[in-house]
């Protein structure tokens, strides 16, 4: 993987755990997913009109394939995601999520897109999902029932995975904008989810003065962090990319370390040294 790739996935990696942290703050607010939904439209607006208007749009019904698929992908995504940190904890539902999405992707890649990894990038992926479910201690029994924060953070998983493949299409080989990407599954988001919101102004304005900072937070991190991932599929090998995502797994162990003063026993430390030497694997496949 390209320097400069490996560079823009850790920076997303930090950002998409930032404000996954935020978000389980906001579990309680049944409207956060369309509060957020907005609070990107009006801090990406401008970019997006500034890309249009300089950039040809390519011709042929393919991009509008492209971004329907993400639109709806993206809304499944942060429906199911919300629904996880409803129902279970940060450390259970999110490596879940995240640990399932590359492996998917990655198999997606190699077979689907034509792209053809060896053993190393295979061993890679193998360090990084193992020391996922180590760094999540899914292997030690629960005082409560985590069943249903497993199921959904299988599903967000599989949306990571479907969406990652579709959105590494758009913008690899269909040369869209990773901006205009991203852009329009919050837009989707925004207006399938409005009517409901809407309905019931009262609770949408408390919820606002409650949450509406989260909403920011997760606007501004939330496009940011994607949009480096995206950047990352156009000069790097999407199967590697997808994988070496995952460091968001070890920077949430940080924060649930310094932040949230948990415990690091030793099944998370080694978790996070395996992902650490999965990405190693992944970068180093493709530089020679």
């Amino acid at each position: 993987m390209p320097l400069a790739a490996l560079l823009a996935v850790l920076l997303a990696a930090f950002t998409h755990a930032s404000w996954n942290l935020v978000a389980k703050t906001a579990s309680r607010s049944t409207h956060f997913v369309w509060l957020y939904s907005m609070a990107s439209l009006v801090l990406w607006t401008g970019p997006v009109l500034w890309i249009l208007a300089r950039t040809p749009w390519p011709s042929g019904p393919q991009p509008w394939i492209a971004l329907a698929a993400t639109a709806l992908l993206h809304l499944a995504y942060s429906l199911s995601l919300q629904a996880g940190y409803r129902a279970g904890d940060l450390s259970l539902v999110y490596p879940i999520a995240r640990g399932t999405g590359p492996l998917l992707s990655f198999a997606g890649a190699a077979w689907l897109l034509g792209e053809r990894p060896g053993w190393i990038p295979l061993l890679g992926v193998l360090l990084v999902v193992g020391g996922i479910a180590l760094v999540a201690d899914l292997t030690k029994p629960r005082t409560h029932s985590p069943r249903a924060g497993i199921l959904w953070g299988l599903v967000t998983g599989t949306c990571v995975a479907a969406y990652t493949l579709n959105d590494g299409w758009a913008v690899k080989y269909l040369a869209l904008s990773p901006i205009v990407v991203d852009y329009s599954g919050n837009l989707f988001r925004a207006l399938v989810l409005a009517p409901r919101a809407l309905s019931n102004p009262t609770p949408l304005r408390q919820e606002i003065r409650e949450f509406g900072r989260q909403a920011l937070v997760v606007g501004a991190l939330g496009p940011l962090g994607y949009i480096l991932v995206l950047w990352a599929m156009t000069i790097a090998p999407i199967s590697h990319v997808a994988p070496a995502r995952e460091l968001a797994t070890l920077v949430g162990t940080w924060f649930g370390s310094r932040l949230l003063k948990e415990q690091a026993g030793w099944s998370r430390i080694t978790g996070a040294l395996c992902i650490v030497l999965g990405v190693i694997c992944l970068a180093a496949a493709n530089s020679g």
